[in-house]
């Protein structure tokens, strides 16, 4: 009877082509490294939406990406109770990791001893494939954030080059005064104690976000206040765009007979507390400058160099990390890019205009951007999508109410799914020719994207207006070069 239903299984399952059959094979690899299949099965199935079912990413090079998915998965996970299942499973994990990954500089990776009716030529090759040629970094942070940030290379890309840093230094010229002298007793809350968001009535640093608390006491951002923000970075013709008198890009360019200005949008800000308030560090309406806490992962891709992803599933509103980098002025940044090579590599700009709009005339050194191509933190991994990315950038005010700096924050715009890339619309106008630092060929496979050297080969997306992303100086990147 058994050999009969067996027998009876449909030719699709037979199928070596089969997700089915995909599936048992990439099981028996992973069984070869003594992984269960319940371990396996829930990080393969994330992998497949991640790669869109694309079988051949996850086999390539006997199986290593799902090996190495695994690993991570296990890695974060917290044991439980000492000596439970979970503890075990991990502590074995964790060894393999060691054994087969990140073996010694100076050591060959050790092949598993071959047990009982399993074979270990699968394993040990796909262990000395992994070490060849890989550069995996276990935290590209050194230790200067509150989590570790690993590095898993895929493919063998060049490893990036420059200095992890996370929060923002000055260059040379750029006016950034943190004082207490600065900020008002309106501008803090001194006579609040604990948490700010269980107060009955918001306290003074809820005003510029109109009299509310931004952030939920989860943490993540309220979605009324996130929705706005994502409507105006959208259709920023649909709110408010302002015009400098003098505009600091152009006069970079031409001091003398600067350009007219191109426009820029008027963001929303948040107001996080800071030293003058007296609510504790633990208070709800601190959460950008306590730095990131979700677990994310530098990757390489094919083709878009190097990328950023989360290995755990992240809900709508969340914050992921700010942009950190050299604060420059405009001047700064446009001598810094007459004076390097051609074909240096290098990120793009990020200027903080948001509140440009404010006064007639600003002088060089308050018009400010960030630069992450020599000094910078995860976010310079984060690629560009036109349109639909998963993260938003917001600007956030901490240690000063004057808005010629405040911080790059970046949240989710939707729930995001475990190993799903992370992106963010750089505000990238293809068509600007003056521009120090030239467009890229964008890569984002977005619907909406607005290269039309790409478009004019692919068919034009119908009821899609041509925003201010595409046409103004939104001030933010166009691609992270690694």
């Amino acid at each position: 009877m058994a050999t009969h239903q067996r027998d009876s299984e449909t030719s699709d399952q037979r199928d070596p082509n089969s997700n089915e059959e995909k599936a048992r094979k990439a099981i028996r690899a992973m069984k070869g490294l003594s992984i269960p299949p319940e371990v396996v099965k829930p990080v393969l199935k994330n992998l497949l939406k991640l790669y869109d079912w694309n079988w051949e990413l996850i086999e390539e090079d006997n199986y290593r990406t799902l090996a190495d998915a695994v690993f991570q998965s296990q890695d974060d996970k917290k044991p439980t109770v000492e000596g439970s299942t979970s503890t075990n499973m991990n502590t074995i994990m964790q060894k393999k990791r060691r054994k087969y990954i990140q073996p010694d500089d100076d050591m060959e990776p050790r092949a598993e001893p071959t047990r009982p009716g399993v074979q270990s030529d699968h394993s040990s090759s796909l262990s000395q494939r992994y070490s060849k040629n890989s550069h995996n970094i276990d935290d590209i942070t050194k230790g200067m954030e509150k989590i570790k940030i690993s590095l898993i290379d895929e493919i063998g890309l060049e490893l990036p080059k420059f200095i992890y840093i996370p929060q923002n230094i000055t260059f040379q010229d750029a006016f950034v005064p943190f004082s207490l002298a600065r900020i008002s007793d309106g501008d803090c809350c001194l006579k609040c104690t604990g948490n700010c968001l269980s107060r009955r009535v918001p306290c003074a640093c809820s005003r510029e976000t109109g009299g509310e608390f931004a952030y939920t006491p989860q943490g993540l951002l309220k979605d009324a206040f996130l929705d706005e923000c994502i409507s105006i970075n959208r259709e920023p013709q649909d709110h408010h765009l302002f015009h400098c008198q003098e505009c600091p890009l152009e006069k970079a360019k031409d001091e003398h007979n600067p350009e007219p200005c191109k426009g820029h949008v008027l963001r929303k800000f948040i107001k996080e507390c800071w030293r003058k308030c007296g609510c504790s560090m633990d208070c709800g309406n601190r959460v950008v400058q306590r730095g990131p806490t979700c677990k994310l992962q530098v990757f390489s891709t094919k083709g878009k160099g190097w990328a950023v992803r989360s290995v755990e599933h992240l809900p709508k509103g969340s914050f992921i990390c700010e942009y950190v980098g050299e604060i420059l002025t405009n001047t700064e940044l446009y001598e810094r890019n007459k004076q390097s090579k051609k074909n240096e590599r290098h990120t793009y700009p990020v200027y903080l205009d948001a509140d440009w709009g404010s006064e007639q005339v600003l002088k060089d050194e308050e018009a400010l951007c960030l630069d992450a191509t020599h000094f910078g933190n995860v976010a310079r991994f984060i690629n560009h999508r036109c349109f639909d990315s998963n993260l938003i950038e917001i600007p956030v005010e901490v240690e000063t109410p004057d808005h010629h700096y405040y911080h790059i924050a970046f949240f989710t715009k939707r729930d995001v799914d475990p190993y799903e890339e992370l992106t963010w619309d750089y505000g990238i106008d293809f068509e600007d020719v003056d521009h120090p630092i030239k467009a890229f060929e964008c890569q984002c496979s977005s619907l909406y994207c607005r290269d039309v050297r790409r478009k004019a080969a692919e068919p034009k997306c119908k009821g899609v207006k041509k925003t201010a992303s595409g046409s103004t100086n939104r001030g933010l990147n166009y691609k992270q070069v690694h």
